[in-house]
């Protein structure tokens, strides 16, 4: 397929002319805001179905298959923080730690990104490991905890107190975003495809329509964080746009590498892509409160998570089309 067509195709799609119509309701002012309580609802389902359905696959394919790439994952999710922060420290003047919190917004990942990203590769009829949304789950909490360190150290020029490890700990590994996930994943693992039978009518066939809603919020809450860029800079928003790229042909490397499919190093390109805006934010908020939030939450949320699911899921797939020859 062409990239021009799998841009028309991704952008053609339901979830993404629904995140448009957020963005558009803004712009225009229209009275529309779903309540705080939907908008739980609908992030609570999406990572149950994923983590669920993921779960299911992973008891088909077994431990030995997933371990791998599963380690390629983890260590990805530890290592963009480091160099996210060398570059916004040290190279775009960024104070240490506004610098460590983006860096570990990018190193972890955006489950929603991840789900368009799914709907995306059925549309174009390619195949990929049904397990992949354990790299998800297990990519969300190394970033968080390599943020924190980052920037506490910046602060106090010393490590956490156990205190502070603890909280530190309960809010990367027990955030409700990572527990969902984990849970979910688990729970799919011991109920296997029987539990999927029975669940289908609620984790399967809504799956879609619930997508379309929450990025209609999503395109809602992105377009009222656009007034934020002219606070952020230019270079901020340079660093939004170009970190996934660079990060996406990585990924794939890092997916392809440890025996993945094209499909399946497609989607951790994408995972490695993406930038975090519900579980990175409420760590930051709790364990570095010093940081900037306009700073992570507007390059993360107004201009890479847009970027990402109207863009850039065509652009990974042509750069899997140039290294491999063909995709899907």
């Amino acid at each position: 397929m062409e990239f021009w067509e799998s841009v028309r195709l991704n952008l053609g799609s339901p979830p993404i002319l629904f995140f448009a119509l957020g963005v558009l309701s803004v712009l225009m002012r229209a009275d529309l805001r779903l309540p705080e309580p939907i908008y739980v609802g609908l992030s609570t389902y999406l990572l149950m179905a994923i983590g669920f359905k993921g779960g299911v696959a992973l008891a088909e394919a077994g431990l030995a298959r997933v371990w791998l790439p599963g380690l390629g994952a983890v260590v990805l999710g530890a290592v963009i923080p480091l160099w996210c922060y060398a570059l916004l420290r040290w190279g775009l003047k960024f104070s240490a730690v506004d610098a460590a919190a983006i860096g570990a917004h990018y190193g972890s990942v955006s489950a929603v990104t991840f789900v368009t990203a799914l709907q995306y590769l059925r549309g174009l009829g390619a195949s990929y490991e049904p397990y992949a949304s354990a790299f998800l789950a297990v990519m969300e909490s190394p970033a968080i905890v390599v943020g924190v360190v980052l920037g506490r150290w910046s602060v106090r020029r010393g490590g956490l107190t156990w205190r502070e490890w603890r909280q530190l700990a309960h809010e990367a590994l027990l955030g409700r975003s990572v527990f969902l996930l984990m849970g979910s994943l688990l729970v799919g693992m011991l109920s296997g495809k029987r539990g999927l039978e029975m669940t289908e009518g609620f984790l399967v066939t809504p799956f879609q329509g619930v997508l379309a809603l929450f990025l209609f919020e999503m395109g809602m809450v992105a377009a009222r964080r656009l007034g934020d860029l002219r606070r952020v800079g230019p270079a901020l928003v340079l660093f939004a746009l170009g970190m996934p790229l660079v990060h996406a042909l990585i990924g794939f490397w890092v997916g392809y590498g440890t025996g993945l499919s094209a499909g399946g190093a497609y989607l951790m390109a994408v995972l490695a892509a993406s930038a975090s805006y519900i579980a990175a934010p409420a760590a930051m908020r709790l364990a570095l409160p010093e940081a900037n939030p306009t700073l992570y939450l507007t390059a993360s949320l107004a201009v890479t998570f847009p970027f990402n699911v109207t863009l850039g899921l065509p652009l990974y797939a042509q750069m899997v089309r140039w290294f491999l020859g063909h995709f899907p």
